[in-house]
């Protein structure tokens, strides 16, 4: 499902919305479900990633649809703003210097490979969002991540890093990978 450009235009507002209103009134905000457009109440996964000054200040999404889009866009928005252990929470006085991108997943499917060589042949850099899953730690990147770590080996190692293992880790048999596609789009 594709957004068009007005119900991708609701959902930045409603990012920052939240955000105001979290600052305001100190609570989330609350919307009336019917007057959302059909494509913003189906359950979608998203990410939030907030930037200030075009600096990462904060990222957090769902891997797989749990919510209604409108929903997950609100709850992401706050988790990105308040509780990424990467950064202190967010002030209202970046409010005015942040932007808000927001990134709508497809369902993660499975790499199937069959040793490390093949695994490296089977990752497309720059196309997909890549999923590590090792025992009970996981950890992804989204499509954008490739700009800054464009070679597959760097960008596993980074991978296995934020999943909390070692540099190496994605190289273990025991690993899985998938891999999703993202609609991505920023204020």
């Amino acid at each position: 499902m594709k957004l068009n450009s007005k119900e991708k235009e609701i959902l930045l507002k409603l990012s920052r919305q939240t955000l105001e209103e979290y600052f305001v009134a100190g609570k989330k905000l609350e919307v009336d479900e019917k007057k959302m457009p059909k494509n913003l109440r189906e359950k979608r996964a998203t990410f939030v990633t907030l930037f200030k000054n075009g600096v990462l200040r904060g990222c957090i999404g769902q891997i797989l649809p749990k919510f209604p889009l409108y929903k997950d866009v609100i709850n992401n928005s706050l988790s990105a703003a308040f509780s990424d252990p990467r950064f202190p929470q967010l002030k209202y006085d970046e409010l005015k210097n942040l932007k808000i991108e927001i990134s709508i997943l497809t369902v993660p499917k499975r790499i199937i490979y069959d040793d490390v060589k093949d695994l490296l042949k089977k990752i497309k850099p720059t196309k997909y969002g890549i999923i590590l899953q090792s025992g009970f730690s996981q950890a992804t990147f989204l499509p954008d991540v490739w700009k800054q770590l464009p070679k597959v080996e760097d960008f596993l190692t980074n991978l296995s890093l934020k999943a909390g293992l070692t540099p190496n880790a994605w190289q273990n048999p025991d690993c899985e990978f998938f891999y999703y596609r993202t609609e991505s789009f920023q204020e």
